[in-house]
């Protein structure tokens, strides 16, 4: 295969950031993705509709073609009211569930999960998804555990709670939460990422730890690298694609104390077929990256192409973030496929 043209896809989970990186983060989605859902936790975060609104407004300012589908932070006092007004705002389209401290600028998330049943209700009711940080943050579990134990403690027992509810449990990282999404009820998907299908824990941590490979859920064994790329292969509707690109400049990864979040956006799609084409599933990619997810949402599939071409070519090792550098997700590594313009 030499040329690969699919529906012009979709990024169900992505961070942009704000202020003057804006124009670097935009642009790079925009050149692959037709729409993508935007990530809440700004500082501060996006917790209610007024400031969803203004917020897409300050991305729509980047006049881009990308479309920007909106969601809200949840906290412990985020109302039902509130809820109801995201929804008939239409451009919120789904609400985040950070456990407070899971991830990047989670500090304000939700410390108990039934402090949100009101919240939740009314998302069941209105058939507004619930967007999933799937860990738990309690310091006597494992890291690499932290995933299971949320499915255990949290989402089983919620989605018994409120059967109706619809859930995307976001960035899986383990063979437990591929299980668990495949087992569920159609109301229930999953969103990967390519850094977890390209890559396990010895990339990250054999030989020096890498930080531009750290992000949150942190990258597993191969045992479960190796089921998510069982997961999309399949004909299963149930997993789709979320880049959860997160971009951190190159100082604030490469520190003491490096931040977690991987920027994929100016070769995603590229990743992803590097991906695919290496567990031998590349007639699987369209229905992963641009079927999948406008169908679990209800939305139309994009009515326009893109077209990957084989040949080789480096992601660049730097590139420019507001006054500073940011490292792209696979900078200097070569890909097998481009995507043309």
């Amino acid at each position: 295969m030499h040329s690969l043209t699919i529906i012009r896809p979709d990024d169900w989970h992505l961070h942009l950031r704000d202020g003057a990186v804006l124009a670097r983060t935009v642009p790079d989605t925009a050149s692959q993705f037709g729409r993508a859902m935007i990530m809440p936790n700004l500082t501060p975060p996006i917790v209610d509709t007024r400031m969803a609104v203004a917020y897409k407004a300050r991305l729509d300012a980047q006049k881009s073609s990308l479309i920007p589908l909106m969601t809200l932070y949840l906290t412990d006092h985020t109302s039902a009211l509130e809820i109801q007004r995201a929804f008939d705002s239409g451009i919120v389209k789904a609400v985040k569930l950070y456990p407070a401290g899971a991830t990047t600028n989670s500090a304000a998330g939700v410390t108990n999960i039934e402090h949100i049943y009101p919240a939740i209700e009314k998302l069941a009711e209105l058939g507004m998804p619930l967007l999933v940080h799937g860990e738990v943050t309690d310091s006597h579990v494992d890291i690499f555990d932290r995933e299971k134990g949320f499915i255990d403690q949290h989402l089983a027992p919620l989605l018994h709670r409120f059967p109706n509810l619809k859930c995307v449990f976001e960035h899986i990282t383990t063979d437990d939460a591929a299980q668990f999404v495949a087992g569920a009820s159609d109301l229930v998907a999953a969103t990967v990422t390519p850094q977890h299908l390209l890559y396990n824990r010895n990339d990250l941590l054999v030989g020096g730890v890498k930080p531009h490979l750290y992000c949150l859920p942190v990258l597993k064994r191969n045992t479960h690298q190796q089921a998510l790329q069982t997961a999309v292969s399949n004909d299963s509707k149930k997993f789709f694609l979320g880049t959860d690109s997160a971009p951190h400049a190159q100082g604030a990864k490469e520190s003491a104390c490096g931040c977690a979040g991987c920027y994929s956006s100016p070769a995603a799609i590229e990743l992803y077929a590097q991906a695919f084409e290496s567990f031998d599933a590349l007639d699987k990619l369209e229905a992963f990256a641009s079927l999948n997810g406008p169908d679990f949402y209800g939305l139309a599939r994009n009515s326009d192409t893109i077209t990957l071409t084989r040949r080789s070519w480096q992601i660049p090792s730097s590139l420019s973030f507001g006054d500073e550098v940011i490292i792209p997700l696979g900078a200097g590594e070569t890909l097998n496929w481009k995507m043309e313009a």
